[in-house]
């Protein structure tokens, strides 16, 4: 089976060496940018290890457009279940932030979106120094997905496409992931690990007809499924969701779609066309 390393440990930067700090150009305007925003952490500071570089979408308005009807779907998958629609309204908006990220990327799986992304152009040191006395009256700068972080996403998405699930395993899985019991919080918790496990024996009889002779397929599913959780519900935010919805939290967003899913859906057709 062929896996994808969900290791979060990246290699040490060395943008920000020693070395990198004593060179005379570095130090100067280093000094002059210190001296004019005040100091910076490492973090703050553009890395130019290629793992750790900044990156966005090549075809912002195609993918994000994409983007916005699989997080449609996905929301009207939960609003049209009526065992979702049953539970109090506290446990339904502690499930929708805990499960709409792997949901999100599921429902990636399922409608092959591919997609393809370029380094974030950053202005020059001196550009930034020259314009700073306009960015002091910007608001804060957004954070952007790091290569690294996508290329896990991408692996994630590659992996699933080599289960070739069916209809009804996606909406079997989604059900599994959804109704998870181990969410902090919940009022009816032990109804809903009865619709996981509900929802788990029926893909495990989907399975048992559509592919007998793979034994082993059920659990291979549900390793798999475990690595969702493993993507930042931040980074599928900021690469698809940041450029048609702003500052704005994501999960006000989608309770309003959970709630009113005609006119939220409206608003994000037209902003990514715009």
């Amino acid at each position: 089976m062929t896996t994808c390393s969900m290791d979060l440990d990246y290699e040490r930067c060395q943008c920000h060496s020693e070395e990198n700090r004593n060179a005379i150009l570095y130090t100067l305007l280093s000094q002059n940018l210190n001296h004019t925003w005040g100091s910076h952490s490492p973090s703050q500071q553009r890395c130019l290890c290629q793992k750790r570089r900044t990156v966005c979408l090549q075809t912002p308005q195609v993918t994000c457009q994409a983007a916005s009807d699989v997080l449609v779907k996905t929301v009207s998958f939960m609003k049209n279940l009526p065992s979702f629609q049953l539970l109090p309204r506290g446990d339904q908006l502690l499930l929708l932030d805990s499960c709409w990220a792997p949901l999100f990327i599921l429902g990636l799986v399922q409608e092959m979106v591919t997609f393809e992304v370029m380094e974030t152009p950053a202005p020059s040191m001196l550009k930034r120094i020259l314009l700073d006395g306009q960015s002091k009256r910007q608001e804060p700068e957004r954070t952007q997905p790091t290569l690294a972080g996508v290329q896990r996403l991408q692996c994630c998405l590659n992996t699933f496409w080599s289960l070739d699930l069916s209809h009804k395993e996606y909406a079997y899985l989604k059900g599994a992931i959804l109704f998870n019991p181990d969410v902090p919080g919940l009022r009816a918790s032990l109804y809903i690990e009865s619709l996981q496990r509900e929802a788990q024996r029926a893909l495990r009889e989907v399975l048992v007809s559509l592919h007998p002779e793979d034994q082993g397929r059920f659990a291979r599913i549900l390793l798999i499924a475990s690595t969702l959780r493993s993507i930042p519900p931040t980074l599928i935010t900021d690469l698809f969701f940041r450029p048609i919805i702003g500052n704005a939290d994501i999960i006000e967003v989608i309770t309003e779609m959970l709630y009113e899913i005609t006119g939220r859906q409206l608003t994000l057709s037209s902003h990514t066309a715009s």
